[in-house]
């Protein structure tokens, strides 16, 4: 069977735009690398929360900083298992929920995406990724 050059370049879009669909945070979550040094402070209510795997991941509204109205942030946890041998799991957190969390956000600034390290929620403070160490205690 013959392959023209035309069906093999729109073979290889076709496998090329899913891939450019996904947005860039979900290549990113896989390490620390996207995210700044410092450890900082994140406050907000929960929109959803997923407990799956790879890692656990929320959406958190809060108040825009300085600018007035709402801002939308995309959050990452450790994968589930790591926060369950935390104590952190379903019946713990879910949509409505004010939390603060501390880790370590996006290094662009325009990005609103956080990677935390740990989650104050319900009165009660986990540490999802304890193996790090942590400069910012949990208020």
């Amino acid at each position: 069977m013959r392959f023209s050059a035309a069906r093999i370049t729109a073979a290889l879009a076709a496998l090329a735009l899913p891939a450019a669909a996904i947005p860039t945070i979900t290549w990113a979550h896989h390490g620390w690398g996207w995210t700044e040094d410092e450890e900082s402070r994140l406050d907000g209510e929960i929109v959803t929360i997923s407990f799956g795997n790879p890692h656990m991941h929320l959406q958190l509204e809060r108040e825009r900083s300085g600018f007035g109205g709402r801002e939308t942030w995309e959050v990452d946890l450790s994968p589930p298992i790591v926060a369950s041998r935390s104590g952190f799991g379903a019946e713990h957190a879910g949509p409505g929920d004010t939390v603060s969390l501390t880790g370590h956000r996006a290094r662009d600034e325009d990005t609103l995406a956080f990677k935390a390290e740990t989650i104050t929620v319900r009165g009660r403070t986990f540490d999802v990724y304890p193996q790090r160490e942590k400069a910012l205690q949990p208020e």
